[in-house]
């Protein structure tokens, strides 16, 4: 098992990536934490990874907020003592031209998808950097959307490329003793995209412009995102790694 007595926190842990993220790293020995702002969404990913003999812990805030994420950080310590992954999957997003796009929607897009990134890494970082030669991870969760832009997504675009220059920051600032890369996931079967999947046009859209001609499962991004998190990926840092289907060859 790549994680046994490993600690990890994943962020957005209630559904989709992040709910798959998570019981993936405990199906391989890991205690998990799950953060997220919905209490009955966590506990029912805490009782399946329980169903399967794993180990989590429901840990609700918001994680745009600064003191929420000082109590997180408060819990881990006192729980554990020790941070050795977090995989920061919180997310949120919306549609808007330009014209139309509000302030306060600009704000909430890149309050969770940019700046909890940036205060759960800056919090939580301080119980990685002491890793005295244990290969301790972070892992970002970008988007497609920050390579490609598209219409109408203007402040989602936006916080996913600031995400993956952050990456590369923070890797560079924390290396050696902590590596950080980010994952780039292309249309994925979450709750972020079900409105869209749900139109057949959309659907064929995607099938026409993407090599595998499918979309993707919240598992196949959680393979990837256990890869960067073990040791097996242990010289790879301030990368970002696309999985997009072949969206971008085609």
């Amino acid at each position: 098992m790549r994680f046994r007595d490993k600690v990890a926190v994943v962020t957005g842990a209630g559904s989709g990536i992040g709910a798959a993220v998570s019981k993936r790293l405990a199906s391989e020995g890991a205690k998990v934490v799950l953060v997220g702002r919905t209490k009955e969404k966590l506990q029912q990913v805490n009782d399946d990874i329980a169903s399967s003999n794993g180990q989590s812990t429901v840990f609700p805030t918001d994680v745009t907020d600064e003191n929420a994420v000082l109590d997180l950080k408060q819990f881990v310590e006192n729980e554990f003592g020790r941070l050795d992954v977090l995989v920061n999957n919180a997310g949120s997003s919306g549609k808007s031209s330009i014209r139309d796009l509000t302030v306060e929607e600009w704000d909430r897009v890149h309050n969770v998808n940019l700046k909890s990134v940036f205060l759960v890494s800056k919090v939580l970082s301080d119980l990685m950097i002491d890793s005295k030669g244990e290969d301790r991870s972070i892992v970002n969760v970008a988007s497609l959307s920050g390579h490609k832009a598209g219409a109408k997504i203007p402040h989602y675009s936006a916080s996913k490329s600031a995400v993956i220059n952050f990456t590369k920051a923070l890797a560079a600032e924390l290396a050696p003793g902590v590596r950080v890369n980010s994952v780039s996931p292309g249309f994925i079967e979450t709750p972020l995209t079900e409105d869209g999947l749900q139109n057949e046009r959309f659907q064929s859209a995607i099938q026409r412009h993407t090599a595998l001609e499918r979309v993707g499962k919240p598992e196949e991004i959680a393979n990837l995102i256990a890869f960067l998190s073990s040791s097996e990926a242990s010289y790879m840092t301030g990368s970002d790694v696309l999985a997009d289907g072949g969206w971008l060859i085609t």
